[in-house]
């Protein structure tokens, strides 16, 4: 272990990290360093560096070791990846799992197939859409959302508004969030939402650290809706790992999609709204807002 000198992540190591985040982009969810903070609590991860990039070592809720593709200049992906199974084999004894691999990183790698299985993972595949069309809705694919949009601007004219929410606004958030999670039956749903309650105090509450931005629709003066996102410039992509709004205000959902995109990131071009974790409702949801391409990833399972 001492070898590998393996680091818990901190908040710290914010700017430390990001530098091998931006190494290599592959317009993935799991590319954005705020997914990594907000779901560090629900997926315990550590890491290790060596002179070309950083290796990820994670551990499932029944105690499976796994990890995902290093953050590494193009040229030393085969050598990071290496490099993780060595640690997986002979460290931790065990045979080399790495999960929500992006294809442009499958190909490179170019495995072969008597030593490792590659399988295509539709679950947490990555819906990536024009911004300009989330923000008006304009023509006959985006009827239904336009629809809906203006009805709820009908409905509630002149009493909602859009703001941007802060650190002082944590309180009001996480009840909020607790108060959504009623709309959702599932107990594991539960679980599910009380952990990313969790990763989303954390970063509001180490907020002068992360480059995000929250919006927020009141209704009546009553918090209805939130999103967060940041932007990454070499994608000209803004990442969306949090939306919320409550289901039975009509048009909510379109309307604050919509008016965070153009108040927060009006110059960008795309918008990656991430996986849809195999829901069919959530992917019924995203198809329904028309991606422009899906960002395959796959599982990588050493034999």
């Amino acid at each position: 272990m001492e070898e590998y000198n393996l680091q818990e992540i901190r908040i710290e190591d914010y700017n430390i990290i990001k530098e091998y985040y931006q190494m290599r982009r592959p317009e993935t969810a799991d590319s954005n360093i705020l997914d990594l903070y907000i779901w560090l609590n629900c997926y315990p991860t550590w890491y290790f560096t060596n002179d070309k990039g950083l290796m990820w070592v994670a551990k499932s809720e029944d105690g499976q070791y796994y990890s995902s593709i290093p953050c590494c200049k193009d040229e030393d992906l085969k050598e990071c990846f290496l490099e993780t199974q060595k640690y997986f084999n002979e460290v931790l004894q065990k045979k080399l799992v790495m999960y929500v691999v992006d294809k442009a990183a499958v190909d490179l790698l170019q495995l072969p197939e008597d030593e490792y299985v590659v399988v295509p993972d539709r679950t947490y595949a990555d819906y990536v859409y024009d911004a300009e069309k989330l923000r008006t809705f304009s023509g006959k694919k985006y009827h239904k959302k336009k629809n809906h949009l203006n009805a709820f601007k009908r409905e509630y004219e002149g009493r909602y508004e859009f703001k941007f929410l802060s650190k002082k606004d944590e309180p009001e958030i996480l009840a909020f969030l607790e108060d959504w999670k009623k709309h959702k039956s599932d107990t594991e749903e539960h679980e599910f939402i009380d952990s990313e309650a969790v990763g989303i105090k954390y970063i509001l509450e180490h907020e002068e650290v992360f480059d995000y931005k929250i919006g927020a629709v009141y209704v009546d003066n009553k918090l209805e809706a939130f999103t967060i996102g940041n932007y990454e410039s070499k994608e000209d992509m803004v990442y969306i790992p949090v939306e919320k709004a409550n289901p039975e205000i009509r048009g909510l959902y379109p309307y604050i999609c919509s008016q965070f995109l153009i108040e927060a990131f009006p110059e960008a071009g795309k918008e990656n709204r991430e996986d849809d974790m195999g829901l069919e409702g959530l992917r019924k949801s995203k198809l329904s807002y028309n991606p422009i391409y899906m960002v395959e990833k796959y599982t990588i399972i050493q034999k």
